[in-house]
């Protein structure tokens, strides 16, 4: 479910889990391990297939129950911060839609690159709320723009992804992994105790909020446990 190529000091982290490469239990937790296993590499993060990710497999919340979302909740946390305290450069090449959790791991990289799709955060459409490490990367990633998009849930086109900063630059879809490719050997080219120090700095605070958001997370399972949340997901499924 996860694909890696070796290019130097650059590994391309690849999801390839099924049509939409949606995050279910082990998906996140074999995100999480492909980073913490290359601490000193770049990474170049993207989806298999026409899709980056279209977030949550939902089905499998619902299917799993309880003690499913107590497993699963952690491990979005952690692949979340993987990502975003990952010590080596991240680009996210985006290759398509990046949808709620989806989008969230793209937000979470040092840049990012879109070719197509759709991008946003949808979790209030279905009625979830926001664990505490995906918060966060939404606040450090769209600033000003982070309650907009959490409550409108919109999605958008890259264009207008890029307008809003969520994507530092459209590419065409032939052209995407090579660009993600270059930016990320440009970042590292800076020395890594540099680059590692200048990212604490950076994304301090949004690790201190997340830190301090744990004790938030019994509320979040509670929620994603309780009635009206799965009776609010199922009628997200009927709609479609």
């Amino acid at each position: 479910m996860i694909e890696v190529d070796e290019h130097g000091a650059v590994h391309v982290v690849r999801m390839a889990h099924g049509k939409v490469n949606a995050l279910d239990l082990e998906l996140l937790l074999a995100l999480r391990d492909a980073f913490a296993t290359r601490p000193a590499a770049a990474v170049v993060l993207t989806g298999a297939g026409r899709c980056f990710s279209a977030g949550v497999d939902l089905r499998r919340v619902l299917d799993g129950g309880p003690d499913y979302a107590a497993a699963f909740l952690p491990a979005l946390n952690a692949a979340c911060r993987a990502v975003f305290e990952h010590p080596r450069p991240v680009v996210a090449a985006v290759n398509g839609h990046a949808i709620a959790g989806g989008c969230i791991l793209a937000l979470a990289a040092d840049r990012r690159f879109m070719a197509g799709g759709t991008i946003g955060v949808t979790e209030l459409a279905v009625g979830v709320p926001y664990p505490s490490a995906p918060m966060q990367v939404l606040r450090s990633a769209a600033g000003p723009a982070a309650a907009d998009l959490a409550l409108s849930a919109r999605t958008m086109p890259p264009q207008e992804a890029r307008r809003l900063g969520l994507v530092d630059a459209v590419v065409a879809p032939d052209e995407l992994l090579e660009r993600a490719l270059a930016e990320a050997e440009r970042l590292a080219r800076i020395p890594s105790g540099t680059f590692a120090l200048t990212k604490r700095q950076l994304r301090r605070d949004a690790v201190a909020r997340m830190d301090d958001g744990r004790a938030d997370d019994e509320s979040v399972l509670a929620a994603w446990t309780s009635p009206g949340v799965r009776a609010a997901i199922a009628a997200f499924f009927d709609a479609l």
